[in-house]
Formats: structure tokens, C-alpha cells, sequence
């Protein structure tokens, strides 16, 4: 190979591979370098350099000539594949690079193939891989497909370079945003923070450093222009775009919209806000599954609990009732700690024994007596319930299942009492309608039988209902044979009159 050639080549690789002349140089002398020890059997007078401007090379050992052609062709064989191996090296080198300073960015390839859910993707240069857990719930990629990712991870694997892409990272969307909204590009709209529920749910704070331009409308454009090619990207998913603001009383409330918040309390030491707001938005700025509030803590980076007045009136209540239980701590200390946001006894324990004795005010050894049974009483409420509940609670309980018994064994009494009521009118009806009667009165045996003490009642309902059920047929028939004994025909009430009024 002559110089002209040997510097074409070199040329050549440096535009399609990328890889520095320099690089390519070095590799070529290395080559031939060890080529050339090995043919002569010397390792450590031989020198190999190339001009970088004439291409001209020249090996010497021990300050003599080399003629090439002494090499052979098996030393030639062996220059060739460590020059091969060389230049993958480099090549691998100048991917690694390049892609590592792409590494949370936008790239765009096609899909080669797809195996087992994971897509090949070429992005020109290297070859990516998108498994399946990084992609878009739901949705499917085939052979040709373009597809947006981001990069997030690029590693060396040998010779060659290992990159992973992502479409169900936070930093997808925010490219997204970057690649879409001109605002963003020129920074006069700033992306804060994003949160993200891949295939469900999105939230995005930005803010504007120009008073004149509005950062949500911005992001939105005309009719839901601009956002509306983001969410097709990203299969329909659901995106909030949040106004930023440095006070997290302005600020939480616009993460959690559309609910409308009454009040924030928040404990910076903690990291937490308690959100205060009315029954009827309570599901609303929950979400649903904890969706909302869930992204909303994530785009804030603070703990965000959603309480109604009641709730809070009452775990304030029940706080207070735990603190007291710790040994050796004031009534200030107790107070100190529901100021600061402590709420349970497991708040407690993420204190160090210093924090907490300079918070309640005690030494550290009576503040390490406090957090061991803070970590005990933890595990006990969680695994048997609240042992300092107070004792009212209980006794309610207890009249409350005492009213249900007595209520129940009442009803059974009346339940009785109906039954032998409605047994004595089936009687009195029965009774009644097999005694016949003639011109309205009754035969001289049913009025006697019929009367009473004087009361006005028949003396059969003063009987035991069993008895009155018992002796009601044979008494119905006993009567009904009277009756008929007794009771004139139209010719003797005519011919004896007495009869009948007796």
C-alpha cells in the first residue's frame, strides 16, 4: 500500500466511522509494530511510524531499515486483524460518546425486528434496544415502524455498545414539550418538574420568565394544537400542565386541580403538607386510585395527605393521646411534636435521638428511650389495634350490642303477642259466622253461653290461646246443635210466641 491510498483510507474512516485520525494512525503502528517483532523474534528495537501528513511509513529496528516484504504473510495476516480490531475499538469508543452525552434525550430510529416484546431499533449509527417493560402500556411496535425514545443507559459490552431506550420515562414527555413548544426551545418557557403514570396520567409544571407570555396557554396552543400531537405520541395518555410557583400554598393547589383546596398546612422537617378540603372534593382531588394526588407528590417532591376538617380534628386527637404515652416528655413536647407535623409513632422513629432531643427538649439518652418505644408501640397498633383508645369508645360498643340483643328478644315477644291475637280474631270470626240468628237475636243456649260477668267480653277470650284452638271445633259443633233445637220455624213462632220470647 502506497502513501497516497493508505492516507485515502484513513480519510475515508474518519468521515464514515467518526473515529479521529489520530486514533486510526496509532492503530496502524501497532500493527505493524508487533507485525514486525514477530517476524523478527526482537521485541524491543523495533519502531513503526507514519508521516500524518505524506502517509509515508517507515520501520526500523535498532536504528535499521525494515523491508516490508521480510515481514511475510502471516505477519501480514496478523497486522490486518489487529488493525481491524483497532479501528472497532475507536469505533466503539466514538459511539459510546456520543451517545453517552445523549443519554435523557430525544432520538428516533426504526424498528429492525422484535423479539419476545423487546424492539430493535437502528438508530443509524448503533443498533438500541427498547424492552418491553420501557414501553407505553398497550401499545405494539412492528417491523418498520418509526418510533421516539429517550436514552437512558449506555453501557460497554465488549467491543460493542449496549443502549436502552425508554417511552414510559418522565424525560420522554418533557423532550416532547422541548421538541414541540417553540417557547421551550428558546427557554422562555422552563419545564420545573414532570410526573408521570405511563399510559394514564401526566403532570407538567412550567413557568415563564416573560411576564407577556403565558406558560400553560403556550404549551396548549390554539384549540389543543401543540398539546394535542404530544398526547397522540404518548397513546392518549392524559396530561395536567401545572403553573409553577416557589410557595407551595399557591403551589399544591394548582398540582391538584380541578379539586378546589380549602387550606394547606405544610412541615418543611418532615417533607409533608396536609391538604385540607370539603366532603364533596375529597374523591375528586384524591383521584382515582390516589392517581391525583399520587402525581401531584411526585411533581412536588413532598408528602401531600388529603384530609376533610373531621379527619384532621381527629387524628390531631388521637396524636395527641399517643405523645403523651412517651416516657419522660412533657405537655410543650407533645405539642412541639404536633407543630412540627408528627402525627404518629412512626414519624417519630425517623428521628434521630439529637433531632428529637432538641425538638422536645431532653437529653439524648431519654431521647433514644423515646424513639424504642415509639418503633414498639408502632408494631403493636399495627398488629392488635390502638391500646390507649379511650374507654368510652368501648362502653358505647357495649350498650350498643345490648340494645340489639334487647331489641331482638322484644320484637320476638311482640312477634308472639301477634300471633295470639290474630289466633283469638280467627276464633271470634269462626264462631260467628256457623251460629245462625233469627229476626237479629240470638237462641236462648248461644245467649247464655255468650254472657259474661257483666263485662261486655265472652268469657272463650279469657282462655289460653292454645285452649281457645283446641276446643274450637267440638264447641262449634255443640252450638250449631243447640241452634237447631232451639230455633223455631216461621209456624211455631206464629202459633207459639212464647218460645220465642223466652
Amino acid at each position: 500500500m502506497n502513501s497516497s491510498e493508505l492516507l485515502r483510507l484513513v480519510n475515508q474512516m474518519h468521515q464514515e466511522k467518526n473515529i479521529p485520525k489520530e486514533v486510526i494512525f496509532s492503530g496502524i503502528e501497532a500493527a505493524i509494530q508487533v507485525a514486525a517483532e514477530r517476524a523478527t523474534g526482537n521485541q524491543n528495537d523495533v519502531v513503526v511510524e507514519i508521516d500524518r501528513i505524506t502517509g509515508e511509513m517507515r520501520a526500523t529496528k535498532g536504528g535499521n531499515k525494515i523491508d516490508p516484504e521480510l515481514l511475510g504473510r502471516i505477519a501480514a495476516q496478523s497486522a490486518k486483524q489487529l488493525i481491524i480490531q483497532k479501528i472497532r475499538e475507536a469505533e466503539g469508543d466514538t459511539v459510546f460518546n456520543e451517545y453517552q452525552r445523549l443519554k435523557g434525550k430525544l432520538v428516533s430510529g426504526l424498528v429492525q425486528r422484535v423479539d419476545s416484546g423487546t424492539a430493535i431499533v437502528s438508530l443509524g449509527k448503533a443498533e438500541a434496544i427498547l424492552p418491553r417493560s420501557e414501553q407505553i402500556p398497550g401499545e405494539t411496535h412492528h417491523v418498520n415502524d418509526r418510533v421516539k425514545a429517550v436514552v437512558i443507559e449506555v453501557k460497554r459490552n465488549g467491543p460493542r455498545v449496549k443502549i436502552v431506550l425508554s417511552r414510559n420515562h418522565p424525560d420522554f414527555v418533557r423532550s416532547l414539550f422541548e421538541q414541540d413548544i417553540p417557547e421551550i426551545q428558546d427557554h422562555t418557557i422552563e419545564i420545573k418538574a414532570v410526573a408521570r403514570e405511563p399510559g394514564h396520567r401526566s403532570k407538567i409544571a412550567v413557568s415563564s420568565i416573560d411576564m407577556k407570555v403565558d406558560c400553560v396557554g403556550a404549551c396548549v396552543g390554539v384549540r389543543g394544537s401543540r398539546i394535542k400531537n404530544i398526547i397522540e405520541e404518548l397513546n392518549n395518555e392524559r396530561i395536567d400542565i401545572v403553573r409553577w410557583n416557589d410557595s407551595l400554598q399557591v403551589l399544591i393547589p394548582n398540582a391538584l386541580q380541578p379539586a378546589q383546596i380549602t387550606e394547606v398546612f405544610t412541615y418543611p422537617r418532615l417533607g409533608r403538607a396536609i391538604v385540607l378540603v370539603t366532603d364533596d372534593q375529597l374523591s375528586l382531588a384524591i383521584g382515582r386510585r390516589g392517581q391525583n394526588v399520587r402525581l401531584a407528590s411526585k411533581l412536588i417532591g413532598w408528602d401531600i395527605e388529603i384530609m376533610t376538617h373531621e379527619e384532621l380534628g381527629e387524628t390531631l386527637e388521637k396524636a395527641e393521646r399517643w405523645f403523651r404515652h412517651l416516657p419522660g416528655i412533657s405537655e410543650d413536647g407533645v405539642q412541639t411534636l404536633i407543630e412540627e407535623g408528627f402525627l404518629s409513632y412512626t414519624d417519630v422513629t425517623f428521628l434521630e435521638p439529637a433531632q428529637l432531643g432538641e425538638l422536645v427538649g431532653v437529653d439524648e439518652e431519654a431521647a433514644d428511650e423515646m424513639i424504642l418505644f415509639a418503633e414498639e408501640m408502632s408494631e403493636t397498633i399495627e398488629k392488635e389495634g390502638d391500646p390507649f383508645a379511650p374507654q368510652e369508645n368501648a362502653e358505647n360498643l357495649e350498650s350498643a350490642e345490648t340494645g340489639e340483643m334487647e331489641s331482638v328478644e322484644t320484637d320476638g315477644v311482640a312477634a308472639e303477642s301477634t300471633e295470639e291475637e290474630a289466633s283469638e280474631a280467627v276464633a271470634e270470626d269462626a264462631s260467628e259466622s256457623e251460629m245462625p240468628q233469627t229476626d237479629g237475636e240470638l237462641p236462648p243456649e248461644a245467649s247464655e253461653n255468650s254472657q259474661s260477668d257483666g263485662t261486655g267480653e265472652p268469657e272463650s277470650a279469657s282462655l289460653h290461646p292454645e285452649d281457645a284452638v283446641e276446643s274450637e271445633e267440638p264447641a262449634l259443633a255443640e252450638s250449631s246443635e243447640e241452634a237447631n233445637e232451639s230455633t223455631p220455624t216461621e209456624s211455631d213462632s206464629q202459633t207459639e210466641p212464647t218460645t220465642t220470647q223466652s
